[in-house]
């Protein structure tokens, strides 16, 4: 049986929408590494201050050296998370060609959310994007606060 143009296109659109949900699903191990990463350098860096008998002015580079890691680490997840988006944008609009294909419909969940566990929600209800973004902005700020505080006082 020979396909029409419009069913030939709607494969078409088929495959580019399962490769960019692909694609937007690889992101999040890497934003998840990169976390994990981002929290074990941190935890080492507050351990070398410890033992080194606490804050003290001459380790101002290690300090500044926290601050600039959790600074490349923002731009990194951040950039992690702008092709996530970027993907999930134009999932939206393949979707969109196809309005009542349950295929082009994965990333629809917010009647399956509501039937979720309330506790689940209420875990799940605030994106990672966010906590992945601005822990490391945190971070760096606590980290320069930190080299400030050791050199004025």
């Amino acid at each position: 049986m020979l396909m029409t143009e419009q069913e030939r296109q709607v494969e078409m659109d088929y495959e580019t929408y399962k490769s960019l949900l692909d694609l937007w699903a690889k992101e999040n191990p890497i934003k998840t590494t990169k976390l994990q990463v981002l929290l074990a350098v941190n935890a080492l860096l507050v351990s070398t201050v410890n033992i080194s008998g606490g804050l003290h002015p001459e380790q101002w580079y290690v300090y500044l050296a926290g601050a600039i890691f959790s600074f490349i680490w923002m731009f990194s997840i951040g950039r992690t998370s702008l092709f996530q988006d970027v993907w999930q944008i134009k999932i939206a609009e393949v979707q969109r060609r196809h309005p009542g294909d349950p295929r082009f419909a994965i990333l629809d969940t917010a009647a399956a959310q509501q039937r979720a566990r309330p506790l689940l929600r209420a875990f799940g209800a605030i994106s990672s994007k966010w906590y992945l973004l601005f822990s490391p902005l945190v971070f760096a700020v606590v980290w320069l606060g930190v080299c400030v505080f050791s050199l004025v006082r």
